[in-house]
C-alpha cells in the first residue's frame, strides 16, 4: 500500500489571488495590463496578487530578451505571465452506471494518463474500492512526473451537494445521503471533492473548453439522463438545494410516460436513451436491447423508432428553450453519450427550440460538443483544482 500522499496548500491568500489565477489559466498567456482589464482589478492588486504566485512556482514569466539598457529605458517590459502546467498533478473519477473512469492531469487540466474499470456492482463499498484501486494506479503514475497529486475530484449523476461532499440522490447507483468525499478521502488520503457529473463538466467547459469568456452558458448532457450545468454571471450555480438545472425532469407532456422521479412526461422520460429503447421496443414489437440498436433501427428508416427519436427531439428542444428563456444564456452546449444519435433528432431540435424559445431568447448559440468520458472525468479533475484554488477542499 502507498503511502498518504503529501498535499500543499496553494499560496493564493486572497479572493483576487485566486481570481487572478484563475483568470491566466483560462485565458493566458496574460500580461499584468490584460490581467487587471480581464479581472476588473487594480494594477496594483495584480501586481500584489501575481508576486507570490510567481514566487511558489505556480505562475511563470516569460521573460524576454530587451538588454538591461533598453530595460532601464522602457521601464518594466510587458511580459506575459502563464500558468505552468506541470507545477500539480489532479485526478478526476467519473462513476457511471456500469464503469469508472479516472484521469491523471496537469494543473492546465490536460489529461496526462486516463484509466477505465468496469464497474461489477453498484453498492458503495464496492465503488470506493474501484475508486481506489484506480487513484492508487494513478498516484504510481504520478511518480513518474515527479510532482505531487494535490486533489482529487468525484463526479456522479444526480443530486449531489458539494458543499457537504455528499451524494444525497442518485437514482443511476441508487445511493441516498451518502458521504462520498469522506469516505473516498479515508481510503485515498487525498482532499477529496464531490460534485454533480454535469456541474463538474461546465467548470470544464468554463475554464478550458466551449463555455470560455462568457459569463452565463448552459451545458446540457444527453444520454442515460438528460442534465444541465448552469454558469450565471461567472458561476457553475448548484441552487439553494443542489439541484439547479435539473430540465430532465422539467414537464414536457402531461400525459407521457412515467418518470422515475414520480412525474409524467418529463423531458428524461422521453428522450433519456432508457425510455427511447422503451418506446421503439413498444413502437416496432422488436426486442431492442439497448441504443446502439435503436439508433440502428431508425437509421435503416424504421418508422417507429423514427418517430421516437423525432419525439425525443421535440422534448430536448423545448427542454432547451425553458433554459434559454429562463436565463438567457449565451450558448448552450449539447453533449453526452446520447449525441450518438443527433442525426436521428437534430431538426426537430432546432424546430422545437425555435418554436419554444421566446423573443431574443431564440438568438442563443445552440452547439453539440461530443466529450467522451474521459472529458467526463476531466471535469471532476477542474472541481478538485477549483478546490485546490480557493483552499476549499474536504
Amino acid at each position: 500500500m502507498r503511502s498518504t500522499p503529501r498535499t500543499e496548500a496553494f499560496p493564493a491568500h486572497t479572493p483576487a489571488a485566486a481570481q487572478v489565477f484563475t483568470t491566466v489559466l483560462s485565458h493566458g498567456p496574460l500580461t499584468r495590463s490584460d490581467m487587471a482589464g480581464r479581472a476588473g482589478l487594480s494594477a496594483a492588486a495584480v501586481t500584489k496578487a501575481v508576486r507570490p504566485l510567481i514566487e511558489a512556482g505556480y505562475l511563470v514569466e516569460d521573460v524576454d530578451d530587451v538588454g538591461d539598457e533598453a530595460r532601464s529605458s522602457l521601464g518594466r517590459p510587458a511580459n506575459p505571465v502563464r500558468v505552468d502546467g506541470g507545477r500539480a498533478l489532479f485526478i478526476g473519477v467519473k462513476v457511471t452506471g456500469d464503469e469508472i473512469i479516472a484521469v491523471l492531469t496537469d494543473l492546465c487540466c490536460r489529461i496526462r494518463v486516463a484509466r477505465h474499470l468496469p464497474l461489477v456492482a453498484r453498492d458503495p463499498k464496492t465503488v470506493l474500492a474501484s475508486i481506489s484501486a484506480l487513484v492508487q494506479e494513478l498516484l504510481a503514475e504520478a511518480d513518474g512526473f515527479g510532482v505531487q497529486v494535490q486533489g482529487l475530484g468525484v463526479a456522479v449523476s444526480g443530486d449531489v451537494d458539494r458543499a457537504a461532499g455528499a451524494v444525497r440522490l442518485s437514482p443511476f447507483l441508487e445511493w441516498r445521503d451518502l458521504p462520498l468525499a469522506e469516505l473516498v478521502g479515508m481510503t485515498t488520503g487525498l482532499p477529496v471533492t464531490v460534485d454533480n457529473d454535469v456541474r463538474a463538466l461546465a467548470v470544464a467547459e468554463q475554464w478550458f473548453g466551449a463555455g470560455v469568456g462568457l459569463s452565463d452558458f448552459a451545458v446540457v448532457t444527453v444520454g442515460a439522463g438528460i442534465g444541465c450545468g448552469l454558469v450565471v454571471h461567472g458561476k457553475v450555480v448548484s441552487g439553494a438545494h443542489g439541484v439547479a438545472g435539473e430540465i430532465g425532469h422539467v414537464v414536457i407532456d402531461p400525459t407521457g410516460p412515467p418518470c422515475h422521479c414520480g412525474n409524467r412526461g418529463c423531458a428524461e422520460a422521453i428522450a433519456a436513451d432508457p425510455a427511447i429503447v422503451t418506446a421503439v421496443r413498444e413502437a416496432t414489437g422488436l426486442p431492442v436491447a439497448d441504443a446502439a440498436q435503436a439508433v440502428d433501427l431508425a437509421r435503416r428508416g424504421d418508422p417507429g423508432a423514427r418517430e421516437v427519436y423525432a419525439r425525443a427531439g421535440n422534448a430536448i428542444g423545448r427542454a432547451i428553450a425553458t433554459v434559454a428563456n429562463l436565463l438567457g444564456p449565451e450558448r448552450v452546449i449539447i453533449s453526452g453519450e446520447g449525441l450518438a444519435a443527433y442525426d436521428l433528432f437534430a431538426e426537430q431540435i432546432r424546430d422545437a427550440f425555435a418554436a419554444s424559445a421566446f423573443g431574443t431568447a431564440a438568438q442563443c448559440d445552440v452547439l453539440t460538443r461530443p466529450l467522451p468520458f474521459d472529458e467526463w472525468a476531466r471535469g471532476a479533475a477542474a472541481t478538485a483544482i477549483q478546490s485546490f484554488i480557493s483552499g476549499a477542499g474536504t
